[in-house]
């Protein structure tokens, strides 16, 4: 048996030997290629749900749909398990967790050591983004997940024409998964295998991933947060481009002319209810591009241009309803795969946010629940997997794989105070000051305690593949490329901001248009701002709330910028950048003084807050 990893692979050829190697440490009973073709695709379902691993739904109710119940120690990303073993520790940086390559593939070469030992090894070729646009780059899935497998034909491009360009000589990203449960001859399968010793392990220089332990999510969907954003970031430094957590979505204003928005929110704070939006200001047209991850890169003209690399939606469930999001319950009516969720007597699912609760379910962990129980029937982090063809709204260039050009980009998070509803940056560099400042109370979709505010700058704290603060010097640096009048416009949402009652003070959700159009608007040179310390504001007369049941205190509190409030928050950030030893460019630094002069300024005046007017 080999003791080591798989040689990391140098030629555009040696897919097939790298395949050899790895199955050649992993020891699996036969290895398949998986291509997704319609034909795989139901044999793997059917075997699945043969071997309890996928509940199928009732076909008259969600046809093609399927459950998966995930292990109650697998059901988010393990962050303190995520490791980028760069050469240098100084290039991962303090917010990443890093360990020496050589020691992390000598550690995982004992790990992955006969670990798919009576399973199935399914090697998957994918293409991120449409395969023959300019921003796709390919790579290989090796798994013994089915689940996995499958999930993946739903958020990639899997095809025999991937394999066919690696051979013909692509650049590929090697990728390696196992739930790290090997199986004896007489061995019980569970429902759920994995491994309570995890690595998500990223190698930036060889560009390669290995998971060991989680069947769960991004830990197990390497295309997804591995690839398309640790990975991809460095690429992204080292080609010139930017791989981000974002969404992406066109408005069309009610005169006809359209904007193209990149939106980044930390998982689980609206990112795919907004990229679907449904718009109550009459008019305005919303088309999805994407809800997750966009790549970006500054045109020959000076703007800069985007794509959403992936191919299909992973959402959170509960809070996803007919109130709240009815293109996402419409686009997942059929031919998706849930996680997590809870089953109903009639074989269909129900997570917390969908409708009434039932008298009876099944909860998320199989057992029998009903109202009152005192528990959630659905994990709070309970997904769904759908391909993006499904959405009602997605747009043609998701079939095409053309770039859009980027009017705006916006930063946003969960702040109950502090965070004005919409806050426009002076300039790029302010713009870069705003998202490596982000802060967010932390939601479900990953470990640690919910509700905690915590800094995830760019939304990238979990996936910025090198150190951060380089991270925010290549943002810089990508400005040089962009034309100023061309170049995005930087703004700041919060759609969570609270009253002195504790409810949110914003309607949010469709009525989010209404921040969106301001923003249009903006870029269009059709409505005005005033000067904050924080950034430009909205005038209460330009921000349209015509039908809203928002008191003049509320409007004010949206917009209003606290004093307090923000000298706490500067000194916090001033905290933060003291972190990276020194890294900080010296123009975000200039960006902390600037609004530290701006608020003594208010503060010398006599005024507490203040609001646009």
């Amino acid at each position: 048996m080999r003791s080591a990893l798989p040689s990391i692979p140098t030629g555009a050829h040696d897919c097939d030997l790298w395949v050899a190697e790895v199955a050649a440490l992993t020891r699996p009973d036969r290895v398949v290629w998986y291509y997704d073709t319609p034909d795989e695709r139901a044999a793997l379902l059917a075997q699945s749900v043969a071997d309890g691993k996928l509940i199928k739904l009732d076909p008259n109710r969600r046809p093609g749909s399927y459950l998966a119940r995930s292990d109650a120690g697998d059901v988010a990303r393990v962050e303190a398990r995520t490791f980028i073993c760069s050469e240098s520790e100084a290039d991962a940086g303090p917010t990443n967790n890093w360990r020496d390559p050589q020691s992390m593939r000598t550690e995982l070469a004992a790990r992955f050591a006969g670990a798919m030992r009576g399973r199935t090894m399914f090697v998957v070729p994918f293409s991120m983004g449409v395969a023959d646009s300019s921003l796709a780059r390919y790579g290989l899935q090796v798994t013994d997940s089915a689940y996995a497998a499958l999930s993946m034909g739903m958020m990639t491009r899997v095809s025999r024409d991937v394999r066919t360009r690696i051979d013909e000589g692509a650049h590929w990203v090697p990728t390696v998964h196992s739930v790290g449960a090997p199986l004896a001859d007489d061995d019980t399968d569970t429902t759920w295998p994995s491994n309570t010793d995890k690595y998500i392990a990223h190698f930036p220089e060889t560009r390669e991933v290995w998971s060991y332990g989680s069947g769960y999510g991004g830990n197990a969907l390497l295309a997804k947060k591995c690839f398309a954003l640790r990975i991809a970031s460095v690429l992204g430094r080292d080609e010139g481009w930017l791989a981000e957590h974002m969404l992406l979505v066109r408005l069309t204003s009610p005169e006809g002319r359209p904007f193209h928005i990149a939106a980044a929110f930390p998982s689980a704070c609206g990112k795919t209810n907004l990229s679907m939006l449904q718009p109550t200001l009459p008019g305005w047209k919303v088309e999805t591009l994407g809800d997750d991850i966009v790549w970006m890169r500054p045109g020959g003209d000076g703007r800069m241009w985007a794509i959403n690399p992936e191919a299909g939606f992973f959402g959170v469930a509960p809070g996803t309803g007919p109130g709240t999001n009815p293109v996402a319950t419409q686009m997942i009516e059929r031919d998706t795969i849930f996680t997590n969720v809870a089953l109903t007597p009639e074989r269909d699912v129900w997570w917390e946010g969908l409708s009434p609760a039932p008298a009876e379910l099944t909860d998320w962990q199989g057992q029998p629940w009903q109202p009152g129980a005192g528990t959630p029937a659905a994990h709070p982090n309970s997904r769904f997997t759908v391909s993006a063809s499904a959405c009602p709204l997605i747009a043609d260039e998701y079939f095409s794989g053309r770039a859009v050009p980027l009017d705006a980009i916006l930063f946003g998070g969960r702040r109950a105070t502090t965070t004005p509803l919409v806050v426009e940056a002076y300039n790029w560099d302010h713009g870069v000051f705003m998202g490596a400042t982000m802060a967010s109370e932390q939601t479900a979709a990953a470990e640690g305690t919910v509700g905690r505010v915590r800094r995830d700058p760019f939304a990238m704290l979990p996936f910025c593949g090198y150190n951060m603060a380089d991270y925010w010097e290549h943002w810089l640096t990508i400005s040089e490329q962009l034309d100023p009048a061309q170049a995005p416009r930087i703004f700041q949402v919060n759609w969570f901001r609270r009253g002195e009652s504790g409810d949110f003070l914003w309607p949010g959700f469709g009525d989010n248009a209404r921040v969106l159009a301001w923003i249009c608007r903006r870029v269009a040179g059709q409505v005005s701002a005033s000067s904050s310390p924080v950034g430009m504001l909205p005038t209460l007369d330009d921000l349209d709330v015509e039908g809203l049941d928002l008191t003049d205190e509320a409007r004010d509190q949206l917009l209003a910028v606290n004093g307090a409030d923000w000298a706490a928050e500067t000194s916090s950030i001033d905290k933060w950048f003291n972190g990276f030893d020194g890294h900080v460019p010296t123009r975000i630094l200039e960006q902390l003084e600037q609004l530290a002069q701006r608020l003594t300024a208010v503060h010398e005046s006599g005024a507490k807050t203040v609001a646009g007017r």
